[in-house]
């Protein structure tokens, strides 16, 4: 492979300087390699030639497919002036005719074709006029070979590749061209022999000429299979690579002893019995730091979970044992949040806690970083102010990171060298994350799951709602209003966008307040200075304004318990995961809460089911798993990272688990035997893994 990635794709035959460097800009080939393992995104059937009369019964269920007809073109017509300009034939196969269009190279393409000529035309039918017509159909003059071609990969091309007169048949010419180049000489094959034989798989020049030019349908699934196991395989050998080196380099420091902190925090100052899910993770977050080795650990739960309470009491261990601990949030509205609920329980056992933001006065800061190097303070509560390079601690032994996918790797970076010992680290989501994606993602850390909410509250009610219900929904917001509750509305936009139908937030903050004018409206977004939004904010959590209209900026750290209702407009436009991270901000008190989602009664089927999803369930890991199957895991809130190699060409996370699962623990199992893999049979495991990652940079110190 690394032979392949040193020849430059301009010296294949067809490429030449200018084209490479079309695909240089457009689609990052820049050399065999790359091409080879440019896959199509889709196939289409080239094995048959129908006849027009078929048409419609081919039709007739749906969707036209593409398909390809055999027979001549009876007449041209030149239409139209200028950028109106038209090629018109007709072309007849002896059983029917169809009209064939061109809108562009009319000229060009009329000279090129003749009347009387036998040809195979390409394409998908559409109807106009009550009369099938093909549009910029591909064309050949017809040979018998073409009677079967069998599947052909459709690849993706961009804009101005077609304005430099690329199309995918191009791609599927280099393509063919690489792999005449290529053939009789065998690909070495990074994969293990046992691995390929345990599941059959196809020799990998097999597997990439399939998946270019499959013979069959049955020998594309096989590539397929072969080729999304391989790259799963080796993301995952990777990641595990990292986590075990990372282990074995870092030693942890030792917390053995539960002591008085913990042990009257559990017996005192507990404000309601732990779940049995937090036990769980507390137990497993325990055995981590007895362990000798450092703590890497992802902890899920969903909004109300009680995470924060967890995270408190694994930061009582650390003093327990000697040491200080930190929380870094990524909003001075979160941290506050944080550092009210915690030094409020923590003082109770004489732990003092301290609250350090980028507004943090030089007077309280000439108090609290004393406190930070001499021991005084235990618990520091923070933002991104907590890696400055003035923050020095005593000994800091526990790390927990808030919304951790809201900082960077290099952000996080600078809290692991405030200790000679890296810290143990706790990275905390309340974004539920898929458990595939998961593996993929977060595949070096250890994860948490507390999948139970707490004795007590209350599920959110979530309902479906149109424009046209608008008045209704009023009238129930009026009733909240009445009764002392307070409100969300939610909007996607600040401001008119003219493409875009969508209610915006200046609009709709002028309409609520002429709606409700009884009461005190507050509005926040996103490009706000933060002292207006910290001003708004405070309006709404001290209950002097009842209602709240924002964007999606309050999704995590607002704390309001009596917020029991969340209006959504256009909810159609945001992602499953959001809706349910702005839910969770309704039902934090002991009222019953209510969620609904505004949207327009015109919406297609699709979105309608996305949105009735919502209405079904509370379980954010099940919405999690229906988000990333509808959307895929780009489109994931909360999952991107900077450092982490997540750019598949073929595997999907969304459907493919079970290869996931499978090639992690094949991967586990080679890491187990042999960590560093530095024996002899691991050895082209190594330099596939070189090669694969060598761009990336080793982020094996950070979670």
């Amino acid at each position: 492979m690394e032979n392949l990635a040193k020849l430059d794709i301009k010296f294949l035959h067809g490429v030449g300087p200018k084209r490479a460097e079309i695909l240089a800009q457009e689609l990052g080939i820049r050399s065999y390699y790359d091409l080879l393992y440019y896959f199509p995104f889709r196939y289409i059937d080239r094995s048959k030639i129908h006849k027009i009369n078929e048409l419609r019964q081919l039709g007739e269920n749906g969707e036209m497919p593409y398909l390809q007809l055999k027979g001549q073109f009876a007449a041209f017509a030149v239409n139209g002036e200028g950028v109106r300009r038209r090629l018109n034939a007709l072309f007849y196969d002896g059983t029917g005719s169809i009209d064939v269009v061109w809108f562009n190279k009319v000229k060009i393409i009329q000279e090129s074709l003749r009347t009387g000529t036998e040809y195979i035309i390409f394409g998908k039918p559409t109807i106009y006029n009550s009369r099938y017509s093909i549009t910029h159909p591909e064309i050949d003059p017809y040979k018998p070979e073409m009677e079967n071609q069998g599947l052909k990969g459709v690849y993706t091309i961009t804009d101005k590749m077609r304005n430099r007169s690329f199309s995918t048949r191009t791609i599927q010419q280099l393509i063919q061209n690489l792999l005449n180049t290529l053939k009789g000489n065998r690909i070495d094959d990074p994969l293990p022999t046992d691995i390929i034989a345990k599941y059959r798989f196809l020799p990998l020049n097999e597997a990439l000429t399939n998946i270019h030019t499959p013979a069959s349908v049955q020998m594309l699934q096989r590539a397929q299979f072969r080729l999304k196991y391989d790259e799963l395989f080796f993301l995952q050998l990777d990641l595990l690579r990292h986590s075990k080196f990372r282990s074995i380099k870092n030693g942890g420091h030792r917390f053995t002893r539960v002591g008085k902190y913990f042990n009257d925090f559990y017996n005192h100052v507990l404000p309601f019995p732990l779940t049995g899910a937090q036990k769980k993770v507390i137990k497993e977050i325990r055995a981590d730091m007895g362990s000798g080795r450092q703590m890497n650990r992802l902890l899920q739960g969903d909004v109300g979970s009680g995470k924060t309470l967890v995270a408190l009491m694994t930061m009582l261990l650390a003093i327990d044992n000697g040491f200080q601990a930190c929380i870094m949030a990524p909003t001075e509205i979160l941290a506050r949040q944080h550092y009210e609920t915690i030094s409020r329980l923590a003082s109770q056992v004489g732990v003092k806690v301290a609250l350090l933001t980028g507004s943090t006065s030089k007077k309280n800061r000439d108090i609290i970083l004393p406190g930070l190097l001499n021991g005084d303070i235990g618990i520091t509560v923070g933002t991104h102010a907590l890696i400055e390079d003035t923050v020095e601690f005593a000994r800091l032994g526990m790390v927990v990171i808030d919304e951790q996918h809201r900082f960077g790797v290099a952000q996080r970076a600078k809290l692991w060298g405030k200790n000679t010992i890296p810290p143990h680290i706790l990275v905390m989501t309340a974004t539920p994350i898929p458990r595939t994606l998961a593996m993929t993602v977060y595949g070096d850390l250890d994860v948490s799951i507390i999948d139970e909410l707490p004795p007590g509250r209350k599920p959110v009610q979530t309902i479906l709602r149109y424009d046209n219900h608008r008045h209704e929904v009023y009238r129930f917001i009026g009733s909240q209003l009445k009764a002392g509750r307070q409100i969300y509305i939610v909007y996607p936009l600040i401001q008119e966008n003219e493409k875009l139908d969508l209610r915006n937030l200046e609009e709709g903050y002028e309409i609520i307040k002429e709606t409700f004018p009884d009461y005190r409206v507050c509005f926040v977004h996103g490009k706000m200075k933060p002292s207006e939004k910290e001003y708004q904010m405070q309006l709404f959590v001290t209950g002097k304004a009842q209602i709240m209209v924002a964007t999606t900026v309050i999704e995590v750290g607002v704390n309001v318990p009596n917020a029991t209702v969340m209006l959504i407009e256009n909810a159609e436009r945001f992602g499953l995961s959001q809706l349910h991270q702005l839910r969770g901000r309704v039902g934090r008190g002991a009222d019953s809460s209510y969620c609904i989602l505004m949207s327009n009664v015109k919406i297609s089927g699709p979105t309608r089911h996305r949105l009735e999803v919502m209405t079904q369930t509370s379980d954010g890991f099940v919405i999690a798993e229906e988000d990333m199957r509808l959307r895929g895991p780009g489109d994931m809130e909360g999952t991107q990272q900077s450092g982490i190699a997540f750019n598949l060409h073929i595997a999907d996370i969304a459907k493919d688990g079970q290869i996931i699962q499978a090639a992690r623990n094949d991967a586990m199992r080679i890491i187990d035997d042999d960590p560093l893999l530095t024996s002899p049979q691991n050895a082209r495991l190594a330099r596939q893994l070189q090669f694969l990652f060598k761009r990336k940079q080793d982020w094996s110190r950070i979670s």
